[in-house]
């Protein structure tokens, strides 16, 4: 079985650009064996526009950047490539709270 991707945690991952990987935040939890091998995440962008829904996020190793709530999307786990880190829990309540207000949930 592949290595499953936690919350919370940033990984590389290949979302079908041409010969490019983008950084996402992993936002779903961990899937049993008899359901779908997706994950949900948001993108990490460094094109920031400043919007409601953009989470300012610092790591060594990367540029300055977000990640975008209006970025939230499901992939199947083996595009997942690396794990980058983890996240503190104050951004992850932010990228929570970010999503919550894009979806009107």
């Amino acid at each position: 079985m592949a290595l499953q991707a936690q919350r919370g945690e940033p990984w590389m991952a290949d979302l079908g650009f041409v010969a490019k990987v983008r950084p996402v935040l992993i936002l779903s939890v961990r899937y049993q064996y008899n359901e779908r091998a997706v994950v949900t995440y948001v993108c990490r962008t460094t094109s920031i526009r400043g919007t409601q829904y953009e989470v300012p996020h610092q790591s060594r190793n990367m540029l300055s950047g977000v990640f975008d709530a209006q970025g939230i999307s499901s992939i199947p786990n083996v595009k997942l490539e690396r794990r980058l880190s983890m996240v503190d829990s104050g951004t992850l309540e932010k990228v929570e709270e970010a999503v919550r207000s894009w979806l009107n949930l």
